[in-house]
């Protein structure tokens, strides 16, 4: 005998900016499956029941990042999120501390604007390979396995921006740089082939950077890679003050 299916109500954040001056939420009663995730749920009622429903997905392998969302008020990936965690209901909303675009879609803008501010690539590595007498004569630059680990766990990051809607510094300042692009900018800063830290650190000191998180560890909480950008902000912190205090003794490049 077929498996019969279970029923659920799904409540699903709308807002229509043609239409719609505030957000509004729409249940959808549906048929589940216990194997499914929560992005299949809202796969089948923009599918089965309601096409207008908008929401970002791609990969379904917690690997691009672009699914994320508030799931009864936490941030997680819908697609890595087991529906079977929630009983009858659930409600999906679109991750906080972000302007609205359409239903469960956010504007990220904002964010890109904070991620090209440090400078997320290896700043020698680039400069060189443009020039391919000198890297011909110097060669590729090599990295032990020893190098690697320092920043390895920071480059995990996917960019699913969880962290940002778990951070309550950007609830209340929304100019602060934040935990991704901050693990980021640090994640370059020790990699043994970058030389942009002087530049990165510049930014980390500046209005609204490291010096504005509070260390309430939410956004190594919700991180779906143990990416753990708190630690990152930390370590980011003291490096910059480093790096400062160094500027004030040594003479700078160019000097």
């Amino acid at each position: 005998m077929a498996e019969s299916k279970k029923m659920m109500r799904v409540e699903i954040t709308r807002f229509d900016p043609d239409r719609d001056e505030v957000p509004k939420i729409q249940e959808y009663e549906i048929p589940v499956r216990s194997d499914w995730k929560v992005l299949d749920a809202i796969n089948y009622i923009k599918d089965e029941v309601d096409p207008t429903v908008s929401h970002r997905w791609s990969c379904r392998m917690a690997v691009c990042g672009s699914c994320g969302m508030m799931l009864n008020g936490e941030p997680k990936l819908t697609c890595k999120t087991p529906l079977s965690d929630y009983d009858s209901a659930i409600k999906i909303e679109p991750l906080a501390n972000f302007p609205i675009v359409r239903d469960l879609v956010v504007d990220m803008d904002g964010f890109m604007d904070k991620f090209r501010k440090v400078k997320p690539w290896i700043v020698r590595a680039k400069e060189r390979a443009e020039d391919m007498e000198d890297f011909n004569e110097k060669g590729t630059f090599s990295q032990s396995p020893a190098q690697l680990a320092t920043f390895k766990q920071f480059s995990m990051c996917i960019n699913c921006l969880l962290c940002y809607a778990a951070c309550p510094v950007i609830a209340n300042e929304p100019e602060f740089i934040g935990p991704a692009a901050i693990a980021l900018g640090h994640r370059y800063n020790i990699d043994s082939r970058d030389e942009g830290a002087r530049a990165r650190n510049a930014v980390f000191r500046g209005e609204g950077t490291v010096f504005s998180c509070s260390f309430a560890n939410e956004c190594s909480e919700v991180c779906p890679k143990n990416v753990d950008p708190a630690a990152a902000v930390n370590q980011a912190k003291l490096a910059a003050v480093v790096d400062w205090a160094k500027g004030l003794i040594l003479p700078r490049e160019g000097a």
